[in-house]
């Protein structure tokens, strides 16, 4: 059985986003979508049970997938941006058999931002929130037709913890040469830092081993959580205990999400997935004292 907020959002549940933006203040944020994958909600979320997928049909389509958006965040304060992750990149990989990992797409993220008149040049970092490759995918694939890395000026910002513990990804398809290419441009940053004006790194362990999420604050008393790879669907509002069958450390994930949780429900607060098909921004919203949280769309 779904309940009536779902029915009420219809298919932005089980679509991708497009381009969508919020005023923070004097910062913009804007998602600028690169792509779709498909996952398996059974095989992404093992620890998920039909009966609780029931309850959530409306995310998923006749194939038993939930939709996963891919891009990134771009920030603007005054002429200056800073993007948040950097897509999947033009590469596309159909279905496997069996696994938790459906068709996978990317590709669009440059013209996206192109289409709200932002080139890559006039980027001045990218934050990263982990290295997974559908996170860092513009950073060592070339533009297509050139060999020109998109991002090259810029600096690749990534958690001291994150870089260290890279050779852990390989088991990911991350391996020693993507790792060489960002080499050059990586600059490692620290828990608290502020990376852009009103941009602050803010650890948040347990999908990888330095997974960080940026908290904004526009100076309009609201602030934006970008939560990266912390949750992957809507649904684990409601569910924090599902981990990704991805996940480093899948009980650090857990506690994290819940206290995620509890944060995306104070009043001021917003968050941002980007995996959350075509409800990217929102908050945790709870009807009642011990009921579980929802997913509440934020579109201004």
């Amino acid at each position: 059985m779904t309940t009536n907020s779902q029915h009420g959002l219809g298919d932005r549940l089980r679509r991708p986003s497009g381009i969508r933006s919020l005023q923070l203040g004097d910062i913009k944020v804007t998602y600028v979508p690169d792509g779709v994958v498909q996952l398996s909600a059974r095989g992404w979320l093992p620890t998920s049970t039909e009966e609780e997928w029931a309850a959530h049909s409306a995310y998923l389509d006749d194939s038993g997938h939930f939709v996963a958006g891919m891009g990134g965040l771009l920030v603007e304060h005054g002429d200056r941006a800073l993007l948040i992750d950097a897509g999947f990149g033009p590469q596309s990989f159909p279905a496997g058999e069996g696994g938790p990992i459906g068709a996978i797409s990317g590709g669009g993220l440059l013209d996206s931002l192109a289409e709200i008149g932002r080139a890559p040049v006039g980027i001045e970092a990218v934050a990263v929130t982990h290295l997974h490759i559908d996170h860092i995918g513009w950073l060592y694939q070339p533009a297509p037709g050139t060999e020109e890395l998109p991002f090259a000026h810029a600096d690749h910002l990534v958690s001291e913890e994150e870089w260290t513990n890279r050779h852990l990804l390989e088991a990911h398809g991350i391996t020693k040469e993507t790792t060489a290419i960002l080499e050059p441009r990586i600059r490692t940053v620290a828990d608290g830092e502020e990376i852009f004006p009103g941009v602050r790194v803010a650890l948040s362990q347990g999908h990888t081993a330095g997974h960080a999420s940026y908290v904004i604050s526009g100076g309009d008393g609201r602030r934006l959580i970008a939560f990266g790879d912390a949750m992957h669907t809507p649904v684990q509002i409601a569910h924090p205990e599902w981990s990704a069958v991805v996940d480093h450390d899948a009980e650090r994930s857990a506690t994290h999400r819940r206290r995620l949780v509890e944060e995306l429900a104070e009043p001021g607060t917003i968050g941002f997935g980007i995996h959350f098909a075509d409800v990217p921004f929102g908050r945790a919203r709870r009807d009642g004292a011990g009921s579980p949280a929802v997913w509440e769309p934020v579109d201004a």
